[in-house]
């Protein structure tokens, strides 16, 4: 059953994925059906008539509506209320399949969608409309009673049309039975088969029914024991446990110790005569009412032990289906008691159920979820352990008709299609997800992370090339040129071009510390380090118009570059002349700024990163976060510099005002 469950969800997800590509022309530019060329047509647009006129006009509005704002659900609505009203088949089968592009869990427009056809006597489309219904949402409990429906009233008088409702029947137990608000369908089912008095077929039901975890797993079984109650045993069981408890009610009654098979057990049974004389054992219609009840009594001992465990079974599931008070699908946000009680529920199923009822409750999941890729996500997770197929189906479903421009789940799905090895396809999810949701970088260097695994290192540069030249802010722009700077040194090992990256990011945002850091840190990775081209950075940075607290850091750095790299004394001591110089400076404007009680200097002074040194997180840093620029290994504060440079025989400088020292560990 667990594979007829999990065939159903597929053959829904392909064919609402293909009715999506069918549709996306349609959808971009969603136009009035056009006129049915086997009508007459007219010569010219000025002959329509006026209410053809204002018909179109107000067709027009409602679909302007959707295609401004593909998302509003409420405008949707509107459109189909209102080619619902005008009736027209194709204007309605256009709006109807946009809307299902986009909301395929909507049971309630599934079965509108269907009485639109069996409204203009199209009963074969009405039925398709059913078909592809349940294909999209299986666990509909309400659709598949809809379809009964329309099937018992449409279609009876067709040959074998018992046994097709009874397939169809079979149907939605194999894709809903499981459900544990799935009672009505059952009820229907055995209902129908009372009807046609076919007792042992209602009979089988239940005991189908009595191992399900249903809400009203007790009302069933009072039902089973009133039907077992109402009818000779003979005519409700099969043949086979017929004689077995008729036989076992027998040889109780008749206190039979089994030491004789062939005789005692006749005797018991009351066959007299040679085979052939009397009727089977447990056939003959002439055995007691005592003996009935007997009968009766142990079919629903049996029964009832069975019930006991799916009692135990339901106990444990009721709090979490109590607890759900939204089980159908709608574009409003869950309340996150809601949210918490389908994870802790999953988790639980997870832990204890069997994978056909994880599958099934996952689906009933999704439904009222849809909206929520963290679902989505997990039931992929569950997936992995069992079919790849079932969890490309599920990211499928998920990026390409519910969340289409949710930016997690499709990373997600396109690192799993690269674990596959499916290059292509992870290519063109991310593509896709770049195109339709632009400016967010941690989209942008996934895709450049997936053509350097590859070793795709020409589609890569212009990838970085690309997304450096069409970004219109600063801080974006800042970002790709130190992620390219170091892709060039580190993995191309091609040091001159990322120092002309990196000075050409310079060049166009001169205030960004981050960019003179990652200057200093391309020169310092250089192998050898070329003493010349570091001191040009340094005096670069420190002519520059940046911030005095940033000189005086990075005038420290060149001190300590010196101390572990130069080859001239006479530069180190002319260094450290400077450098005494700035932090005078420095300390000389806090003076003037705290006598006159301005805003102290580093207040005024932001650096365009965001806390932890993030870019800007409008512009989509959410995967892959800009790391922090001041962070590199033995960029800390000095230390100590007047015992440090005692040596050449310098004395210590002046201490800053202790306001402002706890800021600044120069000294």
């Amino acid at each position: 059953m667990a594979d007829s469950v999990e065939n159903e969800i597929a053959d829904a997800s392909n064919r609402e994925l293909r009715i999506v590509t069918e549709l996306h022309r349609i959808t971009d530019e969603p136009q009035p059906p056009a006129e049915d060329e086997t009508q007459p047509t007219k010569p010219n647009k000025e002959e329509k008539t006026e209410e053809e006129k204002r018909k179109e006009t107000e067709l027009d509005k409602y679909w302007k509506a959707v295609k401004d704002n593909p998302m509003d659900f409420t405008g949707w609505t509107y459109l189909l209320q209102y080619v619902e009203q005008e009736g027209d088949e194709k204007t309605c089968s256009i709006a109807y399949e946009a809307f299902f592009q986009r909301y395929p869990y909507c049971y309630g427009y599934w079965k509108k969608y269907s009485d639109m056809f069996k409204k203009h006597g199209d009963l074969i489309k009405a039925a398709e409309v059913f078909e592809r219904g349940l294909k999209a949402i299986p666990l509909s409990i309400d659709l598949w009673l809809h379809y009964v429906t329309f099937y018992t009233t449409e279609f009876n008088a067709e040959e074998n049309s018992e046994e097709k409702l009874r397939k169809l029947y079979e149907r939605a137990i194999a894709a809903a039975g499981t459900d544990f608000r799935s009672d009505k369908l059952w009820d229907s089912y055995l209902s129908w088969e009372k009807s046609k008095e076919r007792l042992r077929a209602v009979t089988s039901l239940y005991d189908r029914l009595l191992r399900v975890p249903t809400q009203l797993y007790s009302h069933h079984f009072d039902s089973f024991k009133a039907h077992i109650n109402k009818h000779h045993p003979k005519d409700v069981l099969d043949l086979d446990e017929f004689l077995r408890v008729r036989q076992e009610v027998v040889v109780k009654t008749h206190n039979y110790t089994g030491d004789d098979e062939d005789v005692g057990l006749d005797v018991a049974l009351g066959i007299d005569g040679p085979p052939g004389t009397d009727a089977p054992p447990g056939m003959d219609t002439s055995i007691d009412e005592a003996e009935i009840k007997k009968v009766r009594a142990k079919v629903i001992e049996i029964r009832e032990a069975v019930f006991k465990q799916n009692e135990s079974e339901v106990s444990k599931r009721w709090t979490f289906e109590e607890a759900i008070r939204r089980p159908y699908f709608h574009v409003k946000p869950l309340e996150r008691a809601q949210l918490k009680n389908w994870r802790e529920y999953l988790d639980f199923e997870i832990g204890t159920g069997s994978h056909q009822r994880i599958v099934v409750l996952f689906e009933r999941c999704m439904i009222a979820c849809a909206l929520y890729e963290d679902f989505w996500m997990k039931y992929a997770k569950y997936l992995e352990q069992h079919s790849i197929e079932g969890v490309r189906n599920v990211y499928r479903r998920a990026c390409e008709i519910h969340l289409p421009k949710k930016p997690y789940i499709h990373l997600a799905w396109a690192a799993f299609e690269e674990r596959q090895g499916n290059y292509k396809t992870a290519q063109e999810i991310l593509s896709l997800l770049d195109k339709n949701v632009p400016g967010l970088v941690m989209v942008a260097m996934r895709r450049i992370s997936l053509e350097r695994r590859q070793g795709n290192h020409a589609e890569a540069e212009r990838l970085f090339q690309e997304y450096i030249e069409k970004t219109t802010s600063n801080k974006s722009r800042t970002f790709f040129s130190i992620k390219y700077t170091r892709y060039l040194q580190k993995v191309r090992g091609d040091t001159e071009r990322a120092r002309q990256i990196i000075k050409e990011a310079v060049e166009l945002d001169k205030q960004n510390e981050r960019l003179f850091l990652q200057m200093l840190d391309v020169e310092y990775q250089a192998q050898p380090v070329d003493e010349e081209h570091v001191l040009d950075v340094f005096q670069t940075v420190l002519s520059s118009d940046l911030s005095l607290e940033f000189k005086v850091k990075i005038s420290q750095r060149r001190m300590e570059f010196l101390e572990d790299f130069g080859t001239c004394i006479r530069r180190i001591t002319e260094a450290y002349d400077e450098h005494q110089k700035l932090v005078k400076d420095m300390n000389s404007g806090k003076r003037k700024n705290s006598e006159t009680g301005d805003e102290p200097a580093e207040k005024k002074v932001k650096s365009d990163s965001t806390p932890n040194g993030n870019a800007d997180p409008s512009v989509g840093v959410i995967a892959e976060q800009a790391p922090s620029y001041t962070g590199y290994p033995g960029w800390g504060s000095y230390p100590t510099y007047q015992t440090y440079h005692s040596q050449w025989g310098y004395p210590p400088p002046p201490p800053p005002p202790p306001s402002y020292n706890s800021g600044y560990n120069y000294y």
